[in-house]
């Protein structure tokens, strides 16, 4: 280098120094790390790397005689699927991988995501078998976490896919190419043309308010920051309608719901409409709080900018009424009474 080059000008560098020890930031797997991976922000670190949409379903999940890490739902362009991820901050081990296969043989279609440090070669080889062995319902991946630091930043994680389904990479691009090129059916290309126009009317009013990435499908979800509460918009060709919802889909969902019932007037008001749909959906796992708009033809293309800007009017009244309460809902707050009232649909958990 020539003695007169000044180059006291430019910035330093840092070096990138991976943290050894993952229990410096998560001291335990169910109490700190499980928990931080399940939150929106989080959890979409993870689908970015695995090249999918995911949404956490619910927690320390049972399946057969175990309870699994996170459920998730993923998805697809056609259909959704359960993810269920398995966390360990340590090396794999035997007893990890015939948890897989219980998880695997109870949920008869998902994909297995196995996140630890380090991966040991006989289970990253057990994961590509398995891949290899299995069809399409089913699909494995081996995921190592890391933590790497700048200086004395705060540690960032960064995760490495180790073993995945052998044409992952080609169907995953496969799919896209199909959206790009309109190998989708004239409906679904009319739903995902939908939901990107919808995404630039929410875009244009420069609120918080953000739904998923545009997709074939009728629905389209917007997070509100904890698990088991998202809001969603839908659209029905057959009434026709649209609506949005709140939707309730921790296990404590009809706890959840009566909770909100109770202020039913309120939030009612504090939304600006007339009436909500109160479902509680007695026979399933969750509960919904709809505001419909009837007379609305998704199919009706010179119709959509009405649509639009009802939809993203009520996602943002939504957002800003629901978010900060659902995040100190305490279900132990709710205690149901031991006689129902039989004239009264709701006491009796039947739908409005």
């Amino acid at each position: 280098m020539p003695e007169d080059l000044d180059l006291s000008h430019r910035s330093p560098l840092g070096r990138l120094k991976r943290v050894e020890d993952l229990r410096t930031a998560w001291p335990g797997e169910a109490k700190d790390f499980t928990p931080w991976l399940a939150r929106d922000e989080n959890i979409s670190i993870l689908a970015e790397t695995l090249g999918m949409e995911l949404e956490v379903e619910a927690k320390e999940k049972g399946v057969g005689p175990f309870r699994a890490d996170i459920l998730c739902r993923a998805a697809d362009p056609d259909q959704e699927s359960w993810v269920l991820i398995e966390n360990q901050l340590e090396k794999t081990d035997h007893i990890h991988l015939g948890q897989l296969m219980t998880y695997a043989a109870g949920l008869h279609t998902a994909t297995i995501v196995w996140i630890a440090q380090p991966f040991q070669d006989e289970h990253r080889a057990a994961l590509d078998w398995l891949n290899e062995i299995t069809d399409k319902r089913f699909r494995f991946f081996g995921i190592e976490l890391e933590l790497w630091k700048i200086g004395e930043s705060l540690p960032a994680p960064k995760f490495t896919i180790v073993s995945k389904p052998n044409k992952w990479t080609k169907e995953a691009g496969e799919q896209v190419r199909q959206a790009e090129t309109g190998a989708l059916s004239p409906l679904k290309q009319q739903q995902k043309r939908y939901w990107e126009d919808l995404t630039l009317e929410i875009e244009r009013r420069n609120n918080p308010v953000k739904i998923e990435r545009p997709q074939a499908k009728h629905w389209s979800t917007s997070r509100l920051g904890r698990v088991g509460f998202h809001l969603s918009a839908s659209i029905n060709s057959r009434k026709p309608q649209i609506h949005v919802a709140l939707n309730l889909t921790d296990e404590d969902a009809k706890s959840y719901f009566h909770l909100l019932k109770e202020e039913q007037e309120n939030r009612e008001n504090e939304l600006g409409v007339t009436s909500l749909d109160w479902m509680e959906l007695p026979n399933q796992k969750e509960s919904r709080i709809i505001a419909p708009l009837s007379d609305a033809d998704p199919t009706d293309e010179n119709d959509w900018p009405r649509q639009h800007t009802w939809l993203a009017d009520t996602l943002v009244r939504f957002d800003e009424v629901f978010r900060p309460i659902v995040h100190e809902l305490d279900a132990t707050d709710w205690q149901p009474d031991d006689e129902p009232d039989e004239d009264d649909p709701a006491e009796m958990g039947q739908e409005p």
